[in-house]
């Protein structure tokens, strides 16, 4: 029997990063918060600050696969930003497709109620809360979903030398 893990997933954008956390059985993932990136180097920092203090043994990153299979521009620059995370953590760092998840829990956090000026501040975390869900449930059936084809040495469009990211709760 494999011994259930906590789960970290982001869904890395150029502006904000969302953050969700999976509970210890791999059932649930639920929007942890935002970061804002202002820089790469500041958006590692705190990222490895959340996996440390979430306790996440696996860190999902949401890749966007385009609808003909290809990664583009922005897939490229998660990857490169995936590549420098790997080298600042110990815990693995996998892909998973996030084609759509936004779309998804734009379509959520409506479907709730909350009102329009809140879903944009929120919308970052519940998108990496659908990236993480769904990699949890294909995990949960046996299915590998993982994304392997890796091209981490394209840098893509690193941010790095501006100022510090703020963690929003």
């Amino acid at each position: 029997m494999i011994q259930p893990m906590v789960h970290l997933a982001l869904d890395v954008g150029e502006k904000r990063i969302g953050v969700a956390v999976s509970d210890e059985t791999e059932t649930l993932a639920s929007p942890r918060t935002t970061i804002r990136r202002t820089s790469t180097a500041a958006a590692l920092e705190a990222v490895a600050r959340l996996v440390a203090e979430s306790g996440a043994e696996v860190v999902v990153v949401g890749l966007p696969v385009s609808f003909d299979g290809q990664l583009h521009g922005q897939a490229r620059a998660i990857q490169a930003f995936a590549a420098k995370l790997r080298a600042r953590i110990a815990q693995p760092v996998v892909f998973a497709d996030e084609t759509l998840s936004s779309v998804r829990a734009e379509e959520a956090l409506r479907a709730a109620g909350m009102r329009p000026d809140r879903i944009r501040e929120r919308l970052d975390a519940a998108a990496a809360a659908v990236i993480l869900q769904d990699y949890l449930d294909a995990r949960n059936r046996g299915e590998e979903q993982e994304i392997t084809a890796l091209n981490a040495g394209n840098d893509g469009g690193d941010a790095a030398g501006r100022s510090g990211d703020e963690v929003e709760e």
